[in-house]
């Protein structure tokens, strides 16, 4: 291992990037399920905590209770049941209660109130810790002068005129059914320390006005034993807090609450979970396991290449020792021991990978987390990750896996003696190329377009969370097939070359022809490794810059501006007719000179019936706009039309009576500028009589393929009907908040009923963990495929050039200069990498004509696709790339000039073998 350290190194590199990569994916999962669980909870603040749970006993028909069970009950739920949980308990209670029933004063007068009322005799868990005592005192155990001391809420005190140390009758029922008064006593009036507290979110203040509290002895002794009383029921409430809870503790924690019931009806017949959480356990575990799954899909091509590049370094190291392997062979060495030989030194790389690995995944899974877009690892808040038990198990498979791709090939090694080694033949076609693999998984990937293509198979979306791998896969596998079709092909272009040129070339180019062209199969591992990172690249990225856009595009459309407000109009009712209402508007200057707004527009819209020519045409939507206010404030995606919308806009200000339609109305009833339409709209359907000045295929926030829309200036329709409300469009400047928006209005007195901000939803969307992971899986397995490229670049051609040292010797000795061997050697290296890259990225984005219009084929919680999906390529990407091959070919070069200038001619024009 030392004397090959540069082959060590580099082994434990690509070993180590691959057992991180694989550990990164589970250690975000696991950031990212703390995420949702704490947005949960924050979400959950109505009701019941999230994490709640509920046990209830209650006796039934059989009114009698074994006490002692009940209280091995009530001590093992309140003590052993949360170390089962596993998480800390926020909020505890339990309560006994015996059924509600009559309470009376035992002596009415004395200002006392005789009113009969229903209340329930109860115990709560922990006595009166939580409650404070504002009159009186806390109520003693047992039964005291022949009464029973019960503490009632302050409030209920005054709602009935009772006084502390007033005595009342309570008409309880024992466990033969017959009915046994009480008399209670009044010992005190009580508030609650915390009336948030979770604790009192099952027997609220509402449930404890009804109830009057007896110590917890007082229940359990003189009232359930010594008084053989019925119970009614009793209840235990736990709410826990899940803020630290991981991917690992899932399982464990559903499998204990599923099995609950089980263990509770052991202790006691007819106890009963009556509420849990594990439902939104399901639901965590579930999104949890799809984002992982998603994320791996993604992360599987880049993984691949990984284990690809160690098991070409491996081939190549191979290559070098396989004279050393022959010996070992020939002095006894089985191919056995030989492959153990191998298999120990790739085990103790792979468990220094293993080591090496986790800190290099907690960064990965940080960057993964802080992803805001391709390449753009800012933004977003950055996730909580830690080290779990499946980060150790994904990262172990991947050290297997790539243990197995270093060792696979020695087994073909290890049976070759000296004899063999020395008669060894280097040529023929590689086994893939004679079984024709490369055809074959085209044709694969072909058939998998197509059925993605005819709609036989889901292929994804464009909001970026909820991606079906076959948008990735897929395209995976047609770059990988398209790369070998191109790599049978590359001989054949070198023979055409060899024939068009002939003998007229230069010595130097004729050399590098003729090299290439006897052993193009050498150059095909670091070939289709750059084919690979290149096409993967570029695809990953426009897949990346699609979504995103495309995502914005949608939520812009959507909302037509930055903002959408709508104001409360004040309405006053017909005397004659108590449906129909006739608004006030509220004042529009107040939208004006509103800081951080650029632009406002008043947008009305509202439901109608068009007829052409005096015959019904249908439903339509009515768009009431300003052409001046709304050219400044809507947005508009400006390819969807033919012309500029602006000059829609200004045809619609040629007249009052202008009117935009939509272009499949227009087609289905034969629309044409200049035509005459009416919408009947309002309360009375009155007639809008309109003019048609222009067919559009879009309209920001109208859908076509939902309704025909009708665009008409503002004005003139508040002529023809009665004004409804509308809507006002904010165009913001960047950066600008909406908050002092809503108050300078509410300060000019516009009610505001519903304000809508699109960039808060795309800054959600975008803070979204699938969102997030996608774009940082694809940014960083980008990166990594480069970097591995990269390594596999260098490798290969150090390699190659140990191989070739007396064969540059000779060409050095026969008169070659060493400028002549650098061109010679540099011309290698363009055509095989330019070709590669050439081929990479062609490929890469005809993958992505082919496979991205498939996004648009659904999008994420029934979003619409409108408008139509755009593929994006970035320039700036494409920059990225070619700066990487750039740094490739000069590292390349550097390492040609080095590797001349130590060529020694005597040493390497010798007889023997090379070593």
């Amino acid at each position: 291992m030392w004397k090959n350290r540069a082959y060590t190194l580099s082994t434990l590199l690509g070993l180590t990037v691959a057992v991180s990569f694989a550990m990164s994916i589970p250690m975000y999962a696991d950031g990212t399920l703390k995420r949702l669980v704490a947005k949960t909870l924050q979400e959950e603040t109505k009701g019941l905590p999230a994490a709640s749970l509920y046990i209830k006993y209650q006796p039934g028909a059989a009114k009698d209770t074994d006490l002692e069970s009940l209280d091995e009950l009530d001590r093992w739920i309140a003590g052993e049941l949360p170390g089962r949980i596993g998480f800390p308990a926020d909020a505890y209670s339990g309560r006994m209660n015996l059924p509600a029933s009559t309470v009376r004063m035992a002596e009415a007068g004395n200002g006392s109130s005789s009113r009969l009322v229903r209340m329930e005799l109860a115990a709560q868990s922990g006595d009166f810790e939580r409650l404070e005592i504002v009159q009186g005192r806390s109520p003693r155990d047992g039964v005291q002068d022949g009464a029973v001391e019960v503490l009632a809420l302050d409030e209920t005190l005054n709602r009935y005129g009772w006084k502390v140390g007033d005595r009342l009758l309570y008409d309880a029922v024992d466990i033969d059914g017959k009915k046994k008064r009480l008399t209670l006593q009044l010992s005190g009036a009580y508030r609650l320390k915390d009336e948030a507290d979770a604790g009192w979110a099952i027997d609220g203040k509402d449930k404890l006005a009804e109830s009057l509290l007896v110590s917890r002895g007082t229940m359990t002794g003189s009232l359930l034993g010594d008084g053989r009383l019925a119970l009614d029921a009793a209840g235990w409430f736990y709410a826990f807090d899940l803020s630290d809870i991981r991917i690992g503790s899932l399982s464990p924690l559903i499998g204990e609450l599923e099995r609950l019931d089980n263990q509770l009806s052991r202790m006691l017949d007819s106890a009963k979970v009556n509420l849990s959480f594990v439902d939104m356990l399901h639901d965590f575990n579930r999104q949890s396991l799809l984002l992982q799954a998603m994320l791996f899909a993604l992360a599987a091509p880049v993984l691949a290449m990984v284990l690809y590049f160690v098991a070409m370094n491996a081939k190549q190291a191979l290559d070098r020792q396989r004279g050393d392997i022959a010996v070992l062979h020939s002095r006894g060495a089985s191919p056995r021991q030989i492959v153990t030989l191998y298999l120990i030194e790739a085990s103790l790389l792979g468990a220094a990978a293993l080591l090496l690995g986790i800190g290099l995944a907690w960064l990965m899974a940080k960057t993964i987390g802080a992803s805001n877009g391709f390449l753009e690892f800012v933004g977003r808040r950055s996730i909580p990750v830690g080290r779990n038990g499946a980060a150790w198990l994904f990262g172990g498979l991947a050290a297997v896996a790539a243990i197995v791709a270093t060792v696979a090939p020695v087994r073909a090694y290890a049976e070759a003696s000296v004899v063999k080694h020395a008669g060894r033949s280097s040529g023929g076609k590689p086994l893939w190329q004679r079984l024709y693999v490369d055809v074959v998984l085209l044709a694969a990937a072909a058939a998998a377009w197509y059925l993605v293509e005819s709609g036989r198979i889901s292929a994804g979306s464009a909001g970026g969370d909820g991606i079906e791998p076959t948008i990735f896969v897929l395209p995976t596998l047609f770059l990988f097939a398209s790369g070998l079709v191109a790599l049978r092909l590359f001989p054949l272009l070198l023979r055409l070359w060899n024939a068009l040129a002939g003998r007229r070339m230069p010595v130097t180019i004729h050399l590098t022809m003729t090299q290439l062209s006897r052993s193009a199969g050498v150059f095909h591992p670091i070939m289709i490794l750059l084919i690979l990172t290149i096409g993967l690249g570029v695809y990953n990225a426009s897949a990346a810059r699609t979504m995103d856009v495309n995502a914005t595009d949608r939520a812009q459309y959507q909302y037509g501006s930055d903002v959408v407000l709508t104001a409360a109009w004040e309405g006053v009712q017909d005397e004659s007719d108590a449906n129909k209402i006739y608004y006030n508007e509220p004042s529009y200057a107040a939208y004006s000179k509103l800081e951080g707004v650029s632009a406002a527009a008043r947008v009305m819209r509202t439901n109608g019936k068009a007829s052409i020519g005096g015959k019904a045409a249908g439903a339509a939507q009515l768009l009431g706009i300003d052409n001046a206010e709304f050219a400044r404030a809507a947005r508009f995606r400006e390819d969807l039309y033919p012309i500029r919308p602006y000059s829609y806009l200004d045809a619609l200000g040629q007249t009052e009576q202008a009117a935009l339609v939509s272009a499949g109305f227009a087609e289905r009833y034969g629309v044409q500028p200049g035509d005459p339409l009416t919408v009947a709209v309002g309360y009375g359907n009155e007639p809008v009589e309109l003019v048609v000045v222009g067919i559009v295929p879009y309209w920001p926030s109208l859908y076509p393929d939902e309704a025909p829309f009708v665009v008409a200036n503002l004005e003139y329709v508040y002529q023809q009907i009665d004004k409804i409300p509308y809507e006002v469009w904010l165009r913001m400047e960047d950066g600008a908040r909406l908050a002092p928006v809503l108050e300078t209005l509410a300060q000019r007195g516009i009610a505001v009923a519903s304000a809508e901000d699109v960039r808060g939803e795309l800054a959600e969307r975008r803070n979204h963990p699938a969102q997030g992971g996608v774009f940082g899986i694809l940014g960083l397995g980008f990166l990594i495929s480069l970097l591995v490229s990269f390594l596999g670049y260098v490798i290969f051609w150090f390699f190659t050039l140990s191989r070739r040292v007396v064969q540059l010797g000779v060409l050095r000795a026969m008169g070659l200069s060493r400028g002549q061997l650098a061109r010679m050697l540099l011309l290698e290296q363009l055509l095989t990498t330019g070709l590669s890259v050439l081929a990479g990225g062609g490929l890469g984005a005809l993958a992505g004509r082919l496979f991205l219009p498939f996004l648009g084929g659904g999008t994420t919680e029934g979003a619409r696709q409108v408008p139509p999906l755009r593929i994006v390529f970035e320039a700036g990407d494409t920059a990225k790339l070619a700066a990487a091959v750039g740094i490739m070919l000069a590292a390349g070069a550097c390492l040609f000039i080095v590797q001349l200038r130590r060529l020694r001619i005597a040493q390497a024009v010798k007889l023997g073998e090379e070593h």
